[in-house]
């Protein structure tokens, strides 16, 4: 006796002995090619769905983490619940955007990187990184003068400690050099200058990366990169420079721990005016405003159509802040961005 069933659109026969044994097979499939290539044809049409469907999520889930989609949604959730409480007496980062949008430093091919602003001079110096040359831009990103650095090393972030003292960064070594600004140009010889080593990690190119100061505490904050990124409070340098050993350094990690911002950290700022500070992050291209306990303030992201952007700023190096609270950044090669708020 014969039985014939379909399954997903193929026939497959059961075959009952006389005995009531059975014996099972694909008679149909066989003798039916027509319903054999719509069975084959399925099977191939849900296979390659599954597949796509596979690559789909897959592609979705690493844009998520490469764009950092969570935690730009999770910072400007916060920012906005923040607004009420920050924004009179914050930077206020949302609010800021680009008047100077990826303009070319003059005669600058590359590895354009750290920032700092001067108010003494009202202008902006800025540093090369192979090879190494300390620059003067003015607020309008106009080149005004270039400072060979002969005999540093791997040049990457600076800062402005006020009374016409330039505070380096030497990446792999660790160090910073403090360099008194000259009164005319020309070349900058490393060993004419007081220098600080503080080999806090030993690392291939992922040492001190950029750097910020405090004026009225005393305080030198220092980020390292990746592997891991860091922050450091170095307090009493000036005191230190003044012939008092007075020097500390403090672990401020905690303060970053729970910022997932990638897995860099490029540079540092702390503003005078508000007693905070601002982070930059070069892979995620965004910027974290923290309070003087280390909680967040707000968030402004460095992509494309976001802050009157053009493009997303391709690798941001370095950014400061002036006296009106105006942003100034730099971007590899040889970008440079001004924001008002």
């Amino acid at each position: 006796m014969f039985h014939s069933c379909f399954v997903n659109d193929s026939c497959y026969t059961v075959l009952l002995r006389q005995d009531g044994a059975r014996h099972d097979g694909a008679d149909c499939l066989r003798n039916d090619p027509i319903s054999s290539s719509k069975t084959v044809a399925a099977i191939l049409t849900s296979n390659r769905r599954f597949w796509l469907l596979a690559v789909l999520l897959a592609s979705l889930a690493y844009a998520a983490f490469s764009m950092h989609l969570g935690e730009r949604v999770f910072y400007s959730l916060k920012t906005t619940w923040h607004e009420s409480r920050w924004e009179q007496r914050s930077l206020w980062l949302p609010e800021y955007r680009a008047v100077i949008d990826a303009l070319p430093v003059a005669s600058v091919k590359d590895n354009l990187s750290g920032l700092t602003y001067d108010d003494q001079r009202d202008q902006l110096w800025a540093v090369l990184n192979n090879p190494e040359e300390l620059l003067a831009l003015g607020k309008d990103g106009r080149l005004i003068a270039r400072y060979p650095l002969r005999g540093f090393e791997d040049v990457e972030g600076v800062t402005y400690l006020g009374d016409d003292l330039l505070v380096l960064t030497e990446e792999r070594k660790q160090s910073l050099v403090i360099v008194r600004i000259p009164e005319t140009v020309g070349p900058l010889n490393r060993a004419d200058y007081q220098s600080v080593t503080l080999n806090l990690h030993v690392a291939e190119n992922a040492g001190f990366e950029g750097i910020g100061y405090d004026r009225k505490g005393d305080r030198l904050f220092v980020v390292k990169e990746h592997s891991p990124r860091k922050l450091y409070e170095i307090q009493g340098l000036k005191r230190t420079l003044d012939g008092r050993l007075d020097l500390s350094v403090i672990d401020r990690n905690a303060w970053i721990e729970d910022k997932g911002m990638a897995s860099d950290l490029a540079s540092v700022h702390f503003d005078e005016r508000t007693g905070h500070l601002v982070l930059l992050s070069d892979e995620a291209r965004m910027m974290l405003e923290l309070d003087g306990q280390g909680e967040m303030v707000s968030f402004r992201s460095l992509w494309g159509g976001f802050a009157g952007l053009e493009r997303s700023v391709p690798q941001a190096e370095g950014m400061t802040f002036d006296g009106q609270g105006n942003l100034y950044l730099v971007s590899e090669p040889n970008l440079f961005y001004s924001f008002e708020h």
